[in-house]
């Protein structure tokens, strides 16, 4: 994993992903604007061991998803800060739009990759916030909005978007969405605990939940609520596959 190590003021971590620095603009710099939005964060999973593999075939189905990526992202109102390395960095107008298109994003890869071997695909975990952001006139942003962004999307299995209580208070409203508590959770170098939940539209076929050992699927086996992307929303990625005998993304 290469971490959010972009212009936003990221830096790696050995824990995850990587999470903007704080103290880095002056209070009265008026090239920058303070704002409430929401925040995609994004991250292939098992991208270093892949790239082992066969770089030709990884770095083919990078640009693929990519493409989904911004795609999606632009469909929804929302923009691409930076996707450096194997990450993805956006900002939306609206909750609500993060989530269609973090959704549309999971279901659009994982139609794309349908056909390939589950240890030979490439798989984003998406964390989503609602928080406060710096933003610079060059459109950067900073923030611990960005970093709550980037440790959910760290919590998530591979297919899967999580999302906190902030976006889950301003969307919950939204038909056919339905949610999966996943508790309190301590976020490294946040002051509090965050609670998170996986998020799926109802009655559709989820990317995670037939996957064997995750806890996607273990909550199905115990009739647990399964959340599976809208099927209405697909966008193909011609391409999106990493090289045949990859070990298991994780």
């Amino acid at each position: 994993m290469t971490g959010f190590d972009r212009a936003a003021g990221h830096a790696d971590t050995a824990q995850g992903p990587c999470v903007a620095q704080q103290g880095l603009l002056p209070v009265n710099d008026t090239s920058v604007k303070h704002r409430l939005t929401a925040i995609l964060a994004a991250d292939a999973a098992g991208f270093s061991r892949l790239m082992a593999v066969d770089e030709g075939a990884t770095v083919t189905a990078l640009d693929a998803a990519r493409r989904v990526f911004r795609d999606q992202i632009e469909a929804h109102q929302g923009r691409v800060i930076d996707m450096a390395g194997d990450s993805v960095l956006a900002v939306f107008e609206t909750a609500s739009g993060a989530i269609t298109a973090s959704l549309a994003i999971q279901q659009g890869l994982h139609a794309a990759a349908r056909a390939e071997p589950q240890d030979s695909t490439m798989r984003f975990r998406i964390g989503v916030h609602l928080g406060d952001v710096i933003e610079k006139h060059d459109g950067t942003v900073y923030g611990d909005g960005v970093n709550v962004a980037a440790r959910l999307q760290a919590l998530a299995e591979p297919g899967e978007v999580i999302v906190s209580d902030a976006v889950r208070g301003v969307v919950r409203g939204l038909a056919g969405l339905v949610f999966q508590d996943r508790g309190e959770r301590p976020l490294k170098n946040i002051a509090n605990p965050v609670r998170c939940f996986a998020i799926g539209w109802a009655h559709a076929p989820s990317p995670v939940a037939s996957e064997p050992g995750t806890p996607a699927a273990a909550a199905a086996a115990a009739g647990a609520a399964v959340l599976r992307p809208r099927p209405d929303i697909r966008r193909a990625a011609s391409g999106l596959r990493a090289a045949p005998g990859a070990l298991p993304a994780g």
